[in-house]
């Protein structure tokens, strides 16, 4: 069973920065992509951002472009969302999911973690 883990999540007032980090499983054939996913109440799960191991590939949404940042560590097996100039919009629970497609379809994603809570302050 493939497991995530998401940390890093808190509060912030408006214009700060959080780093998500996402301890992801050993890379495979059916985990080269992680993608950043996030949820605010009463709404639908929307896609964040993406990136693929084997080509350093990223993809991001337009409302995160130029503020979000997605990477990964090798050697740690973490990818990380840096997310700098938060707005109160960005105020939702977080998951990091794992596949083999780097897509924003969160329906080629496989393996999920619970999510970690971001609350950004007005």
């Amino acid at each position: 069973q493939v497991q995530l883990e998401e940390s890093g999540g808190g509060l912030v007032q408006a214009g700060g920065s959080l780093r998500l980090s996402c301890a992801a499983p050993r890379r495979s054939y059916s985990t080269v992509a992680v993608g950043w996913f996030r949820q605010a109440p009463g709404k639908e799960r929307e896609f964040v951002a993406t990136m693929r191991w084997n080509d350093g590939f990223t993809s991001y949404a337009n409302s995160v472009k130029g503020r979000f940042t997605i990477s990964g560590d090798n050697g740690k097996n973490t990818v990380y969302l840096q997310m700098n100039s938060l707005k109160p919009e960005d105020t939702a629970d977080y998951y990091c999911a794992a596949g083999s497609v780097a897509s924003r379809a969160t329906s080629q994603y496989d393996y999920w973690g619970q999510g970690t809570q971001v609350t950004v302050s007005s």
